[in-house]
């Protein structure tokens, strides 16, 4: 039921899918995909639990701004699900407000956003 992104929309111009290896083990992940010419949409982030509290996170989310900026993006949205505190906190701590829903993804309780650039 959750909202699908197809694997076309993770390729520029439209979008990425970043994978953050340690050696040959992938141990986190993300996507970017444009919703409109100035917003991207942050989905399927995830860092291998056995590795958590290491900031690997926080490195991930900015790999994925950054990669929203390439893509010509001023601000980036996601959601999360409240069960998944250390995500929020993420978040917050990273500079995204809390906004209205902008979507209708079922297992959402929080919907974020961040302004991008200087």
């Amino acid at each position: 039921r959750s909202i699908v992104v197809d694997h076309s929309e993770l390729v520029p111009p439209r979008g990425v899918f970043l994978v953050m290896r340690t050696g040959t083990r992938a141990v986190g992940c993300g996507a970017v995909k444009k919703t409109s010419p100035e917003v991207g949409y942050v989905k399927r982030m995830w860092v291998d639990g056995s590795l958590r509290g290491q900031g690997l996170g926080r490195r991930l989310l900015h790999a994925l701004e950054d990669a929203a900026v390439e893509l010509g993006c001023s601000r980036v949205q996601l959601e999360t699900n409240q069960a998944l505190t250390e995500a929020i906190r993420l978040y917050r701590t990273a500079g995204y407000e809390e906004v209205a829903p902008f979507n209708e993804e079922p297992y959402a309780h929080h919907w974020f956003e961040k302004r991008l650039g200087p």
